[in-house]
């Protein structure tokens, strides 16, 4: 039996990432077509195709993720992984770019690879198992909060990064305040921080989408100095604190946080 070059190996990577995306350019292509016939997505029919064009989008990109952790591991001989560990690095989260960045692969010592290591030393700043960082904003009245006021009291805590521009946030609220009414008083508090620049369209959200929790924001959109600080490259985007203040998770969204916290609530 042949064994196959790196370069024909590589190929059938390519091949294969390429599918992934153009079924992706096809699900954006229904979206926009979706949203030119009802730009506020205001009708109920329009957010059911949404929500089901956004879960196909998410299948896709689990797909891709699989198929990029698989050439990692199967190419540790060869400089195959480097442009898939830049291009997921964000994706592979703490756990896989530590297992991506193994000194021991052939590909370590590439140049190439200089911002992801730098993005894991950071990740080793914030990663699960570390308490979280003390950081001031200002809430809807311009008064000084920190993140402690809400932080480590002895509830678990959902640090929910979201702005009003954002429509994936906009959207995901509906769940999260059902999240939140079916367990806080089960010991769940959630704490909003957005990264709107704009005060008064934030303020506008939060009272439209009527969210019940605590808010605050630096009003500098990606610079926000938390979103800097836990190194948000997303949003919406969820960490999930424990009640002395220790992160557990983050990046959960809809079912899969649902249950994370659930299950950390019985225990």
């Amino acid at each position: 039996m042949a064994v196959l070059t790196a370069s024909a190996q590589e190929d059938i990577y390519k091949a294969e990432m390429q599918q992934y995306d153009i079924q992706g350019e096809a699900i954006i292509k229904q979206y926009r077509e979706i949203m030119a016939k009802d730009p506020k997505g205001e009708q109920p029919a329009t957010k059911t195709q949404v929500q089901r064009l956004s879960n196909m989008l998410d299948s896709i990109s689990a797909l891709q993720l699989q198929l990029v952790k698989r050439i990692i591991r199967d190419n540790k001989t060869n400089d195959i992984p480097v442009s898939y560990i830049n291009e997921a690095m964000y994706e592979l989260g703490y756990e896989g770019l530590k297992e991506a960045l193994d000194p021991q692969a052939a590909y370590y010592k590439n140049p190439a690879l200089d911002k992801a290591k730098a993005l894991l030393a950071s990740f080793e700043k914030r990663k699960p198992g570390i308490k979280f960082h003390e950081l001031t904003m200002q809430d809807m009245t311009g008064k000084p909060v920190k993140l402690s006021d809400f932080v480590g009291k002895g509830n678990y805590v959902l640090v929910d990064f979201w702005a009003s521009w954002c429509g994936p946030c906009r959207q995901e609220m509906p769940f999260m305040l059902s999240l939140y009414e079916s367990n806080k008083d089960r010991g769940l508090g959630i704490v909003g921080v957005s990264l709107d620049q704009d005060k008064d369209s934030w303020v506008t959200a939060i009272k439209n989408l009527k969210l019940p929790w605590p808010q605050m924001s630096d009003l500098k959109y990606w610079d926000n100095e938390v979103a800097k600080t836990f190194n948000i490259t997303s949003i919406p985007h969820t960490i999930v604190v424990d009640q002395k203040g220790k992160i557990l998770r983050r990046g959960l969204r809809g079912e899969q946080l649902k249950e994370f916290v659930e299950s950390e609530l019985v225990k």
